[in-house]
């Protein structure tokens, strides 16, 4: 395992894929947004999209991180739909070729993510559903080192689980999925998001994405990137349930091998997920900002 230091994330570019697990999409009601993105294969990811842009103007150039918080903002005029989105996050050094575009990708850490989203139906990009200011993403501080993300490989048996505590009381949020189970994975999923990095436009009339290579560019080339590579389906209770203050969201990404999925729910229901072995785990506590 080895330690995210927030201080050190602040110079990494921060995105996320779209469309990444079966069903997802549907179930958050986004499904729709897509519907004029041309995306290949059925199975392929809808896109990639920016939720930290270092050194950018405007709310893509603010901070979002954290270890431990997770801050629902006021309402804009409209409700505040807060949704856990569960994910394994990925930190890539990034590989640049002589004329600046990506190269390629390579993989040095995998950890407990949350993508956390605010549903706001017509927003026109995804972007604008990611980032509301300090406190509005969440990563584990620690991860497992890893060089190889092939489905058959050394993550071959981790598992992705995820879980609202309210009350004291903790109950699945998203459905416990295997890694492997992801859409795209392994050098598939790295060798498409450096492509989409290098040719996605996100031009096209109504189209929810952006030119994520442009962006990566005028931040001065990152030499890593932070990659939540996208949300597990929800459970009925995850599906339909937002977060409110004083709510907790964990996020628990582990090796099924050394510890098992019943080991993780009794110790995310005793609140000692922190405890657990071969796992990184993130906890956030959720608060009104402002």
């Amino acid at each position: 395992m080895i330690d995210l230091d927030l201080a050190g994330l602040r110079g990494a570019f921060g995105a996320g894929v779209a469309g990444n697990f079966a069903g997802h999409l549907e179930q958050a009601g986004e499904a729709a947004d897509f519907a004029a993105v041309a995306t290949g294969p059925d199975e392929a990811p809808k896109g990639v999209f920016p939720w930290y842009v270092p050194g950018a103007p405007g709310f893509l150039g603010v901070f979002p991180l954290s270890h431990d918080r997770l801050a629902r903002p006021r309402p804009d005029g409209g409700p505040v739909n807060l949704q856990i989105e569960p994910e394994a996050g990925v930190l890539m050094d990034v590989r640049y070729a002589a004329d600046g575009a990506v190269e390629g990708l390579a993989p040095r850490a995998l950890g407990a993510f949350n993508d956390c989203s605010i549903r706001r139906p017509g927003a026109p990009k995804i972007s604008h559903k990611k980032n509301w200011g300090p406190d509005s993403k969440g990563v584990a501080r620690r991860a497992f080192a890893v060089d190889d993300l092939d489905p058959a490989g050394p993550t071959a048996s981790f598992r992705l689980a995820s879980f609202l505590r309210r009350d004291g009381v903790a109950r699945a949020y998203g459905i416990d999925s295997p890694l492997p189970g992801y859409s795209y994975y392994g050098a598939r999923l790295l060798d498409w998001i450096a492509d989409r990095l290098r040719h996605q436009a996100g031009d096209a009339p109504g189209s929810p994405l952006e030119p994520v290579g442009e962006y990566l560019a005028a931040a001065g080339r990152p030499a890593t990137l932070l990659v939540g590579i996208g949300a597990t389906r929800y459970t009925p209770l995850g599906e339909s349930t937002y977060l409110e203050a004083g709510d907790e969201a964990v996020v628990v990404v582990y090796d099924a091998s050394r510890c098992p999925s019943e080991r993780v729910e009794a110790a995310v229901e005793r609140g000692e997920e922190g405890d657990l072995p071969a796992a990184s785990v993130l906890t956030q506590a959720v608060y009104a900002a402002g």
